[in-house]
C-alpha cells in the first residue's frame, strides 16, 4: 500500500534522509519512531508529494483524493467554530453537511461543533485536526505525531479510534517517539534515526531480537543500545 525504495532527501549539504526503504501493508498501522529531527516528518511529506527526494522512488497504493493527513501544524482556521473548519473542507469534497457532524462526533467533539477553534484547548484542537483527516473516509491516513503533548486520557481516546480505522480498513501510516504508542498501535515498525532506519519490524520481535523482554521501556532499551540516545 505505502512504499519507499533507497530514498535520499537533502538540504543544502545536510543529508536528512539516507537510503530509506520499506513497505507498509494494506490495513495495517505502520510506525515510524524516531526523535524530533530524525526525518519522519520528510518522509511523510515525500509520501504525500509536498517534497521531491533527490533520489530514489517511492508509491501509494490510492489517489491522493483518498489519503488523509494529519501534520504537526493543524492549520485550522481559529476564527471559525470547529463545525465551520470541517464544512469548509466537506465543500471541498463534495460531501453533505451531515458529514462533518459525523466526524466531530467520532472525536468527542460533537458538543462543541459551536465553538470557535480559538477557544479550544490543545486536545481538542488535535482532535478537530484529526476528524478533518477522516473526513472523506480516506483509505490511507497519514498521522504525524497525532498525541504529542496530550494528557493521557485525551491520548488513550485518539489511541481506540485509531484502532477503529485500521477495522474498517485504513491504512494508517503513524510517526511517533512514543514508545508505549507502537507498542500498543503499531503492526510493524521501524527506527528512524538521523535519517537512517537502524531496525524494523513488530515492535515486541524487534525486542526478542535484542534479547529484551517484551516491554516499553526494553524496547527503548534497544533504540539506545542502536543509536546512543532516547527517543524522548
Amino acid at each position: 500500500m505505502i512504499s519507499m525504495s533507497n530514498i535520499v532527501k537533502t538540504f543544502g549539504r545536510q543529508t536528512v534522509l539516507s537510503d530509506i526503504s520499506f513497505e507498509a501493508d494494506r490495513g495495517e498501522i505502520f510506525g515510524l519512531l524516531g526523535r524530533s529531527g530524525a526525518g519522519k516528518t520528510t518522509i511523510i511529506n515525500i509520501l504525500t508529494n509536498q517534497l521531491k527526494p533527490d533520489s530514489g522512488s517511492h508509491k501509494i497504493g490510492v489517489g491522493l483524493n483518498e489519503t488523509g493527513i494529519m501534520s504537526d501544524e493543524d492549520g485550522l482556521y481559529d476564527r471559525l467554530s470547529c463545525l465551520d473548519n470541517l464544512q469548509v473542507f466537506a465543500t471541498i469534497y463534495g460531501m453533505p453537511g451531515k458529514k462533518s457532524e459525523e466526524a466531530l462526533e467520532k472525536v468527542g467533539l460533537g458538543d462543541s461543533a459551536n465553538k470557535a477553534v480559538s477557544q479550544l484547548s490543545k486536545g481538542m484542537r488535535q482532535r478537530l485536526a484529526l476528524a478533518r483527516a477522516i473526513l472523506h473516509n480516506p483509505k490511507v491516513l497519514f498521522l504525524d505525531e497525532p498525541t504529542s503533548g496530550l494528557d493521557p486520557n485525551t491520548a488513550q481516546g485518539i489511541h481506540r479510534l485509531i484502532l477503529g480505522l485500521k477495522k474498517q480498513g485504513t491504512t494508517v501510516f503513524l510517526t511517533t517517539h512514543n514508545m508505549d504508542e507502537a507498542v500498543k498501535l503499531c503492526d510493524r515498525a521501524l527506527l528512524l534515526h538521523k535519517g537512517k532506519i537502524v531496525e524494523q519490524g513488530v515492535p515486541t520481535e524487534i525486542c526478542e531480537r535484542h534479547d529484551a523482554v517484551k516491554t516499553v521501556p526494553d524496547l527503548e532499551k534497544v533504540f539506545i543500545k542502536m543509536t546512543g540516545e532516547g527517543l524522548s
